[in-house]
């Protein structure tokens, strides 16, 4: 007799365990890690939720596009992040880690457009330049003048580059290599330029392996020209106020935050503002992103709630909308119902989504 209430007490404590730890998996606030430029959007979102319900307003943590990817691919422990928010599309490598690791129901939303501002301190005069002068300011190897090839970057002022430019020295704040806007940058300047440029490509024609490395260079210099400035654009801000010199690479909508201080640099001569990085005829424009972890929403049910208010005409509607007043570019109307309705449908995101 004694022996069976033995065996009955184990069987409820160890319920009763299951049970407690089903409790505290649960929970109420939501984690949100990734981009510094879809921060403020993303905080703005966090802080409107946690004042007007009854949920505790969401942690949110600027850890960069691909600091949040990490963490948000580590697995399906509900001490990972639920939301990781990101200024470019999820890689397909970090789809896969994530698939590794457990984490296979992802849900993918484009919550608008941003340009990358090339941005200056306001007092100096207007800076005009091109994609191709950027990447000769920017790249770890640029072509000899001679044509013999790739030499390591010796320019360290604008006039170096071209003459038209300024007599200035070329001091460059930017974004580290954990974020979603220093891999944009690669991408639409180094990578769309270096592909059309025989240095690069023609180099090593006869290794096809080496000159397809090549036709996807974006090797950024180390020499202390290009200064990564950590994840918080808000110091890059601060660094342009206090040398002239220089100039910052971030999103429209720190630009926009800050006209008081900066202002953008005319790229192929075209300045960001909400028309041009819409239509795209502002060169370097991206989409900004969003990516939910559907196995977390039956534990914590207020991640369905939250995306509801961020997807909203109230949040992204229009230039006009909550989040268009602190810089968010709208989406095309048709696009924006689209993107709502695979959303509110937890759409899970494939491999080959992200091929497209």
């Amino acid at each position: 007799m004694m022996q069976k209430k033995s065996i009955l007490s184990l069987v409820v404590g160890s319920i009763l365990a299951v049970s407690s730890i089903t409790a505290v998996q649960a929970r109420e606030q939501i984690k949100i890690v990734g981009s510094s430029t879809v921060y403020p959007f993303s905080s703005s979102v966090a802080e409107e939720f946690g004042a007007t319900t009854d949920n505790p307003t969401p942690v949110v943590e600027s850890t960069g596009s691909g600091g949040g990817m990490r963490l948000f691919c580590k697995g399906n422990d509900l001490n990972t992040p639920d939301i990781s928010n990101a200024s470019r599309r999820m890689k397909a490598k970090e789809f896969t880690l994530c698939a590794a690791n457990g984490v296979t129901d992802i849900t993918e939303a484009v919550i608008g457009f941003d340009g990358i501002a090339i941005a200056q301190n306001k007092k100096n005069a207007p800076l005009l330049l091109t994609k191709k002068q950027l990447l000769l300011a920017v790249a770890e190897e640029v072509p000899a003048k001679d044509g013999s090839g790739l030499i390591k970057n010796q320019y360290k002022n604008w006039q170096q580059i071209d003459p038209t430019l300024p007599n200035r020295e070329i001091i460059i704040y930017g974004p580290p290599t954990s974020s979603g806007t220093r891999d944009a940058f690669e991408d639409m300047i180094m990578k769309g330029q270096t592909k059309k440029m025989p240095a690069y490509t023609d180099l090593y024609a006869a290794d096809k392996v080496k000159n397809k490395a090549y036709k996807k260079y974006h090797k950024i210099r180390q020499d202390g020209v290009y200064v990564p400035s950590g994840e918080n654009d808000n110091l890059i801000v601060q660094k342009l106020d206090k040398n002239p010199a220089a100039i910052g690479i971030f999103g429209y909508s720190f630009l926009m935050e800050n006209d008081d201080k900066v202002t953008a640099a005319k790229i192929d001569g075209i300045v960001p503002t909400p028309a041009t990085i819409s239509s795209g005829e502002y060169p370097i424009s991206r989409s900004l992103f969003f990516y939910i972890k559907n196995s977390h929403r039956a534990a914590v049910p207020a991640i369905d709630k939250y995306v509801d208010m961020f997807m909203s005409e109230d949040m992204i509607g229009t230039d006009d909308s909550i989040l268009g007043e602190i810089g968010l570019i709208a989406l095309p109307d048709a696009r924006r119902i689209a993107i709502r309705a695979s959303v509110a449908q937890h759409k899970k995101l494939t491999l080959e989504d992200l091929s497209q």
